[in-house]
């Protein structure tokens, strides 16, 4: 363990290059840049809360911080697992020239995409603000199911960085995983009735709803469930660990695929 603790320590200044390469290239050629970072939650809010809001007849006055809760922590769980995804093979030719730790690519990708979401929670608070939602005690839990939430990215970047290196496929694969993530995160419908009928395991099946819910009872001034905490947590740390165990099993054979 100490071997990987110094190693890190030695390319911890390339991992900060990568995280703030990947800032750069995220907006490069926009003409308004970092700003969508801002803006496109804030389209896409308003959108989902007309459309969403008008379909199920909904008058909760609160209800795009609902949306906007779920609406954020999917889009960076869906782009960091991506970026993971693909890491390795869009840093082929490094890896070929260069030793560098190869789990250094998908960190990287998870790392600049939650800054990235770290930036883009300003939205958040300025619609909650204009909606007066007001914060409360209850908003210092906030910090666990992010905090939960870029762990889970990691591991679950893991797992898809190694399987994409001998299955090209799964990118496909995974973007039908993702939407059936989206739709079973309660993002922007109310999710009493499902939980109340027999379809209620979906939800609580799906880490990243515990997550969301979790996340949501914060900023809403309530406190966390902690049936879906303990879960969350399992869940995150066991993706790490097999993420990890995984990944340095096959990553001396990336070589011969990439």
């Amino acid at each position: 363990m100490k071997t990987y603790i110094e190693n890190f320590k030695k390319y911890r200044f390339l991992l900060w290059e990568l995280v703030k390469k990947g800032v750069k290239l995220k907006y490069r050629r926009s003409y308004l840049g970092i700003l969508w970072t801002l803006l496109e939650p804030l389209f896409t809010m308003i959108v989902l809360s007309v459309v969403f809001g008008t379909l199920f007849n909904n008058k909760d006055p609160h209800f795009p911080v609902y949306i906007l809760c779920g609406r954020l922590m999917y889009s960076f769980f869906s782009s960091a697992t991506n970026g993971a995804m693909k890491a390795i093979r869009t840093n082929a030719g490094m890896i070929k020239k260069v030793y560098v730790p190869k789990y250094i690519y998908p960190l990287s990708s998870v790392l600049f995409n939650y800054i990235i979401f770290a930036i883009s929670l300003i939205v958040l608070v300025a619609v909650a603000t204009v909606l007066k939602v007001y914060p409360t005690i209850y908003l210092l839990q906030a910090v666990v199911p992010l905090l939960l939430l870029l762990i889970t990215a990691f591991g679950v970047g893991m797992i898809l960085s190694t399987m994409a290196v001998f299955f090209r496929d799964l990118e496909y694969l995974w973007s039908v995983g993702l939407m059936m993530i989206m739709y079973a995160s309660a993002i922007f419908y109310k999710p009493e009735k499902l939980l109340k009928s027999g379809f209620g395991w979906i939800l609580k099946c799906n880490p990243l709803y515990l997550l969301i819910h979790n996340f949501r009872q914060a900023v809403y001034g309530r406190p966390m469930n902690m049936h879906f905490l303990a879960a969350s947590v399992v869940f995150a740390i066991v993706s790490v660990i097999v993420g990890l165990i995984f990944f340095y099993k096959k990553q001396d054979q990336f070589i011969l695929y990439i």
